[in-house]
């Protein structure tokens, strides 16, 4: 067995998941409150007809002929009305229920997601965004159908049992005795097989996640997919992770579904009994055919929500395995919080300093290793070097997504951890190889950073000047419904290279101080990218550029190029400094033109 695996067969705090499903329900304690009421009346009217059933029966006097049709018919009609209104309420109670349900998976839904957007960026690095989601739709949707049909059948249950065993006292106290050795053994069962089955509907949810997590992943990628020829080796790893997943949805749901018929062997039992001992009561005097039907009609109410409930245990067990993992979501650590000294960054100049830099994203694993920069206001800094050299690695750290191990980082001599995140991220603008668009008009696509609905919003003639340097404007003409055009889900009806220079004059619209541009030009052809940093230069005239590029031809005209290996800055200097010295920089230049 994996460790994983160990993990999920693990007892998990039962009782704290649903005191906290209970914290999010009681905010509806009025909705509640009328929910038990209505419980209470529509079982409590429903109770009266087997008693009222049985003065029907005992009006059938011995004898053939001898019916008194009379008191027949009044008590028929009283049970009609009972069980007439005991449906309206319960029709009522299912629809309030389905609301406070539906009110209690919108507040869950929301704080997961609020949460999510307070998580570090180290949380989305190590878990599947298939996973993520299915915990956000499937797993809430899960409890969402506990909540307005098993809380209902539990009430129901209670309300119930305990009514008819009043109703059963009242008839034989005797006959009652009979239950005094089926419950228990019942209730026994019952526990033992849930106990049983609880972790495996943990580990249903599980790898529900992980097939989500898979099926992801492999969409997004298709064209590599293809690319490669992987159809069948994928399908051959999706067989494998589908059946990992059917298997723990019917070991959870074959073992959950064992609990129903035993219980119900066991009321059958009962049944049996009362039957039996009824029939000799008779024979002695001691009840009447009335009472004996009553009691067995109760005796059925009695065990029936019995049953019920044990075939709902299943769905309990699922929904808490569901819930338990939503909250370990919630419980995850949100990113540090602001020191309490910590102030906004005003009046950005763009003077960044990196000194003695160590990081790494494990212990284990150092990938910055006391390095030292130096970004002066105004100035293009192009980072280069080799794949897993920690480019990537420091523009995590300049925009604080990762806290550095030790070292310091300044921004216009303010240490980072002495600024708020979110001034210090507004103070940069960054585009990123891996472009991010959304569903909506290209306009809002390009205003994304300046839709907050304030004086600051971007109007069109800005957006416009924006596309023009970034040199995406002619294309946009061209489309039918120009800035007003959709872009489909992250941009899939354009191409990549348009996407990057729709990112790019996002970024370029921004009134930031510093900009990132990390490999954000890759998709584009050399001139149109020269193109584009000559316009950048022009816009982004006293403001400091971090500018990470494997094409090293296109920052020739960068002010300072630090070369980075292994985490460390081993040269630095202009493009013709760093050749003229033969060194790493000239190496790689050359290693790209021979």
């Amino acid at each position: 067995m994996s460790k994983q695996q160990s993990a999920e067969g693990k007892p998990k705090n039962r009782k704290g998941t649903m005191l906290r499903l209970a914290r999010y329900m009681i905010q509806y304690k009025y909705l509640l409150l009328l929910a038990f009421g209505l419980t209470i009346a529509s079982n409590l009217l429903a109770l009266v007809g087997p008693m009222l059933s049985g003065y029907a029966i005992d009006a059938i006097e011995a004898g053939a002929g001898r019916v008194n049709f009379r008191q027949v018919f009044y008590y028929a009609g009283w049970m009609v009305v009972f069980y007439l209104i005991s449906s309206v309420l319960s029709y009522l109670l299912a629809v309030l229920m389905i609301s406070i349900s539906r009110k209690v998976v919108y507040q869950m839904r929301k704080d997961v997601f609020a949460h999510l957007m307070e998580l570090p960026v180290s949380y989305f690095d190590l878990n599947q965004t298939g996973d993520i989601i299915s915990r956000i739709s499937y797993d809430i949707d899960t409890v969402n159908a506990s909540l307005s049909n098993d809380l209902v059948q539990i009430f129901t249950t209670l309300i119930t049992v305990f009514g008819a065993l009043g109703m059963m006292l009242v008839i034989s106290p005797r006959l009652v005795l009979i239950f005094g050795v089926t419950v228990p053994l019942a209730i026994a069962l019952t526990k033992f097989l849930t106990g049983k089955t609880r972790p495996l509907f943990r580990q249903r949810s599980c790898r529900l996640g992980e097939l989500n997590g898979f099926v992801e992943e492999m969409v997004s990628g298709q064209k590599t997919l293809k690319a490669y020829h992987q159809e069948e080796n994928t399908i051959y790893k999706f067989d494998r992770k589908n059946k990992e997943a059917v298997d723990a949805y019917y070991r959870a749901e074959y073992y959950g579904s064992v609990v129903g018929p035993a219980v119900n062997f066991i009321n059958n039992l009962s049944l049996t009994l009362v039957s039996v001992f009824g029939a000799l009561l008779f024979l002695a005097g001691q009840m009447s055919v009335g009472s004996i039907s009553s009691f067995i009609l109760y005796s059925r109410k009695f065990s029936g929500p019995i049953n019920e409930a044990a075939n709902i245990m299943s769905e309990l067990q699922s929904a808490l395995a569901a819930a338990e993992r939503v909250f370990r979501m919630i419980d995850e650590q949100a990113e540090a919080p602001d020191s309490e000294n910590a102030q906004e960054l005003m009046q950005v100049s763009g003077d960044v300093l990196l000194d003695h830099i160590y990081f790494g994203y494990t212990k284990e694993r150092q990938i910055i290793k006391d390095l030292t920069l130096h970004a002066q206001p105004g100035r293009l800094v192009a980072i280069v070097g080799p794949t897993g050299a920690g480019k990537t690695t420091l523009i995590n750290l300049l925009m604080r997504f990762y806290d550095v191990d030790s070292g310091i980082i300044s921004v216009d001599n303010h240490p980072v951890n002495a600024i708020t995140r979110t001034s210090l991220r507004k103070a940069y603008a960054m585009v990123l190889q891996d472009t991010w668009l959304f569903e909506g008009t290209i306009f809002e696509n390009i205003a994304y950073g300046r839709t907050d609905g304030t004086k600051n919003a971007a109007t069109l003639e800005e957006v416009i000047a924006a596309a023009k340097a970034a040199k995406i404007h002619s294309y946009i003409q061209r489309l039918p419904q120009g800035y007003e055009s959709i872009l489909t889900d992250d941009g899939t009806n354009i191409s990549k290279g348009q996407k990057q220079l729709l990112t790019i004059a996002r970024a370029m619209l921004l009134e930031s101080h510093m900009l990132i541009l990390d490999e954000a030009t890759s998709n584009v052809d050399t001139r149109t990218e020269q193109q584009i940093q000559q316009a950048m230069r022009k816009l982004m005239e006293h403001k400091t550029c971090f500018v990470i590029a494997h094409r090293l031809s296109t920052i020739q005209n960068a002010d300072v190029i630090l070369v980075i290996d292994h985490g460390e800055v081993v040269e630095q200097g202009t493009h013709q400094s760093l050749m003229a010295q033969k060194g790493f920089y000239y190496r790689l230049y050359r290693a790209q033109f021979e």
